[in-house]
């Protein structure tokens, strides 16, 4: 999804971009020290059970020492989930703000993008949209260094599944065929009967 977004900020004439991999944890000081020296930097990572992936959060760590000094730094990000709703997103959404702020940058926004799973393999009906708003909210940053909230909007929705699709999401769960591949994985690994057991939980 980064692809798109980046397509439509090049688009713009003269923008340019460099991309560093933070699982790459043996490349850490110089992506501290391209990070200290950037002008504008956007971080993507995916949301695994309300939680980062622990080399993005060692990765913010690091910037400890150079704390309140990035005056120069715009700073955005792009959170995507297997969630169908962006409120599962929300607390991180603040945390980031607050690593922006403590930073010494600017915070421009973070683009939300639930039910983002295995995206590429989606119907063309589903993806489309979500590639063609994230193409055009890389313009829009291209020309003016901002998100443009219409499609930080048009990406995060639904902030919360109501009605209808509530209702029809319920009872797939009730049937387990929202569990369908779940409990497959589980049966070819020999753990489906431990699905339930709380290893971690007091007596």
């Amino acid at each position: 999804m980064l692809d798109h977004f980046l397509a439509g900020f090049v688009s713009v004439e003269g923008n340019s971009f460099e991309t560093f991999y933070l699982r790459s944890v043996n490349n850490r000081d110089q992506q501290v020290k391209m990070f200290k020296e950037a002008n504008h930097v956007l971080i993507g990572f995916p949301l695994y059970a309300d939680s980062m992936p622990s080399f993005v959060k060692e990765f913010f760590e690091s910037l400890e020492p150079i704390c309140g000094k990035l005056h120069n730094l715009s700073l955005g990000f792009f959170v995507q989930s297997g969630f169908p709703e962006a409120n599962h997103s929300r607390p991180v959404e603040r945390y980031l703000e607050k690593l922006a702020r403590r930073l010494g940058g600017k915070y421009i926004g973070t683009i939300i993008r639930g039910n983002a799973n295995r995206i590429d393999e989606h119907r063309g009906y589903r993806k489309k949209p979500v590639f063609k708003y994230l193409f055009n909210l890389g313009i829009h940053f291209g020309q003016t260094g901002e998100f443009d909230p219409y499609y930080l909007f048009r990406l995060a929705k639904p902030e919360k599944i109501r009605g209808l699709v509530l209702f029809i999401t319920r009872l797939m769960i009730r049937s387990r065929l929202a569990t369908k591949n779940w409990d497959k994985k589980l049966r070819a690994n020999g753990v489906f009967e431990k699905r339930f057991d709380k290893p971690f939980s007091k007596p």
